[in-house]
C-alpha cells in the first residue's frame, strides 16, 4: 500500500467518523490518539487532518492536536446562502437538458427516501447522488467542486436535523414527497418553477437543521 494510499483512507475514515458524530464537534484529539484509532502511523494522519481542515472539518491546533470543527447557527446559515446563490441557478438551467428517462429514474429514487427502515444516515449517500444528477447537465467543473464542498460542510448539521426526526414514520413519508416533487417541478421544464422548487427545498432543510441546534 503507498502512502499516499494511507492517506487518502486516513482522511476518508476521519471524515466518515466526523460526519457522523463519532468525533464529536469541539471535542479536540491527538495525532496520537487518531492514529491509535486507525491503527497507523500519526505522519499519513497530520496530512489527513491537514485536507480536512482545508475542508472546515478540524482546526489545526500547535503541536500534535486537531479539533473538530464546532457546529455553529452562523456557519449553517452562511452554508445555506452560498447554496441559495448557486444551486436555484444552475437548477434553472439544467431542467431543460435533463433527459426524460433520468427523471423517470430520479423519481423512483425519491420515492424510495420515503421507505420507514431509511433513516438520514442510510440514504445520505444516494441523496447527495440525487441532487448531484438534478444539476449535473448545467454543473461545470467547478461548480460541482464547489457545491460538493458546499454539501460535505452540510453534512453534519443535516444528519442531525433530520436523524432528530427519524423516529416519525410520517417524517420518512414527507421526505420522499419533497424529493418526488422536487423531480416533478424539473419535468415541467418551466425554470422559474424550477428555480422556486430547489429555494423551497433549502430553506426547509436549513429551518429543520437550525432547529436541532437551537
Amino acid at each position: 500500500m503507498t502512502s499516499r494510499s494511507v492517506v487518502e483512507q486516513a482522511t476518508d475514515e476521519l471524515r466518515r467518523a466526523i460526519l457522523a458524530g463519532v468525533l464529536a464537534p469541539g471535542a479536540e484529539y491527538s495525532l496520537r490518539e487518531l492514529a491509535g484509532m486507525l491503527d497507523i502511523s500519526f505522519i499519513p494522519i497530520r496530512e489527513a487532518l491537514r485536507s480536512l481542515e482545508s475542508e472546515g472539518l478540524v482546526i489545526m491546533r500547535p503541536g500534535r492536536s486537531a479539533v473538530v470543527t464546532p457546529l455553529d447557527l452562523d456557519d449553517l446559515h452562511g452554508i445555506y446562502r452560498l447554496r441559495r446563490a448557486l444551486e436555484p441557478e444552475i437548477a434553472r438551467r439544467s431542467c431543460g437538458l435533463l433527459a426524460d428517462e433520468e427523471l423517470d429514474r430520479l423519481a423512483a429514487q425519491a420515492a424510495d427516501f420515503g421507505a420507514r427502515d431509511h433513516g438520514m444516515g442510510d440514504i445520505y449517500d444516494d441523496h447527495h447522488a440525487f441532487h448531484l444528477a438534478l444539476l449535473a447537465p448545467a454543473a461545470t467543473a467547478w461548480d460541482i467542486r464547489v457545491l460538493t464542498t458546499l454539501w460535505q460542510a452540510a453534512e453534519r448539521y443535516i444528519r442531525i436535523g433530520f436523524g432528530q426526526l427519524d423516529p416519525d414514520p410520517a417524517e420518512h413519508q414527507r421526505r420522499g414527497k419533497a424529493h418526488v416533487d422536487l423531480v416533478a417541478a424539473f419535468r415541467t421544464r418551466d425554470p422559474d418553477t424550477v428555480a422556486a422548487a430547489v429555494e423551497q427545498h433549502l430553506a426547509r432543510n436549513e429551518k429543520i437543521a437550525s432547529s436541532a441546534l437551537s
